[in-house]
């Protein structure tokens, strides 16, 4: 597993947040049963770098705490069968690892939720990297019962390394 982590936000997480998130991306990991192994990249920014990335990207001018950018197309969410079919599309040549995207995180939204839902700052990193994660691995909340699904899955995730509010 390869996990490339950006620092590029003034204000410091006081926390091992390198640490933090590559146990919550190999808990995620295991727990969807990614049969590869994976690489992911990791960007934590501002609000301000967040916010451009969501206009640029996505068309909404707002920041939000959370960006995923999935590298694989799941017919069936956490479904990895199909993706050696084309593994050229999939799979780093150099390494064999699956690709399995990027994720971008808001340090000052981590501070910010932690605060407004009563838990640490620690635990509001490894959630955030777990909802993300799901994403990258097919998962959505578009729908209630998508969303009711990914929530029990995200807990599951953090319970299993002990991140609990």
């Amino acid at each position: 597993m390869t996990v490339t982590v950006e620092y590029e936000a003034e204000e410091k997480l006081d926390l091992p947040y390198e640490e933090i998130i590559k146990n919550v991306i190999e808990e995620s990991l295991d727990y969807v049963e990614c049969p590869y192994d994976a690489e992911v990249n990791v960007l934590l920014t501002d609000n301000a770098g967040i916010h451009q990335i969501n206009l640029d990207m996505r068309g909404i001018d707002n920041p939000t705490d959370v960006l995923s950018f999935p590298m694989c197309d799941f017919e069936t969410p956490g479904d990895f069968s199909h993706l050696e079919d084309t593994p050229e599309e999939y799979f780093d040549p150099d390494t064999g690892e699956l690709l399995m995207g990027d994720i971008v995180i808001s340090v000052d939204k981590v501070k910010e939720q932690a605060e407004k839902y009563g838990h640490s700052q620690t635990r509001e990193l490894a959630f955030l990297v777990a909802h993300s994660m799901l994403h990258l691995s097919g998962y959505d909340h578009m729908e209630d019962e998508e969303r009711i699904q990914m929530e029990d899955m995200q807990r599951e995730i953090l319970e299993r390394r002990g991140y609990r509010r």
